[in-house]
């Protein structure tokens, strides 16, 4: 691999299929309000598509979706849409033409990129007037009792574990250099009605809990799950679970 060439850091491959079935939903209204900030409704790009669940929410919004992500693991597990269309590409370079999108989206992703080359693909795929939206989300927030045992297991258990990248999630995208033209965005929620198991298979999904067990031998997920339980009350119990979404939206300038 040549200097010029993205690097890819690929998390997630290895567990491409527990991802697509325990990461939560993102909200209809983030995507209706996206498809509203756009110039038109067109085509969507949606950058490191994972299981695809970002760009199966921009479907209904635009006539086309182009889904792309560095990881053929990540794409074959994805869920096909006949508007959606998956390819494997690194986010800085898509092999998308100029001036062809109306929308990009980012979701839970751009802390992993060459941000100032993917920022400057994106300034030339998009459209004049075209939106970019980059969004992370913080940690889940479920009661009182749950709460105080999620944030030990992310801070001080698995803490280590994170990749350096993770700083930028929990600074929310505000260090970002955002070379976009601000657009004013409402608040934002991911919400689940989720069971103890439902929570446990996504806290399986950590990329901090894959480097953990790699490095200890031992599941930390496992370890916490009795603590868990006896703050959850009845594991077939639906509780709903609630994670803060911190989006960057901006435009680049019309003609």
């Amino acid at each position: 691999m040549s200097s010029t060439e993205p690097v890819f850091k690929d998390h997630f491959s290895g567990h491409a299929g527990d991802y697509a079935r325990h990461r939560p939903r993102y909200p209809d209204a983030l995507f209706a309000f996206l498809a509203d900030a756009a110039p038109s409704r067109e085509r969507a790009w949606d950058c490191a598509t994972g299981n695809g669940q970002c760009a199966l929410g921009l479907a209904p919004h635009f006539r086309s979706v182009v889904a792309t992500d560095a990881s053929e693991e990540q794409i074959r597990a994805a869920f096909p849409h006949e508007r959606v269309s998956y390819r494997v590409a690194p986010a800085e370079a898509p092999g998308l033409e100029a001036a062809s999108v109306d929308l990009v989206t980012i979701a839970q992703a751009l802390h992993w990129f060459d941000i100032p080359r993917f920022f400057a693909e994106a300034q030339r795929v998009l459209r004049p007037g075209g939106v970019l939206a980059a969004w992370c989300y913080g940690l889940m927030n479920v009661s009182d009792e749950v709460d105080p045992i999620i944030d030990r297991l992310y801070g001080v258990t698995t803490g280590p574990y994170w990749p350096p990248e993770r700083r930028m999630v929990d600074g929310e995208y505000r260090s970002l250099d955002f070379p976009f033209e601000p657009v004013p965005t409402p608040v934002f929620h991911m919400e689940q009605d989720w069971t103890l198991q439902d929570v446990l298979g996504y806290l399986g999904t950590w990329s901090a809990t894959k480097r953990y067990i790699e490095a200890n031998g031992a599941d930390p997920i496992a370890a916490a799950t009795p603590e868990l339980a006896a703050a959850w009350g009845d594991p077939d119990a639906r509780r709903r679970v609630r994670w803060p979404i911190h989006p960057r939206v901006g435009r680049t300038p019309s003609l």
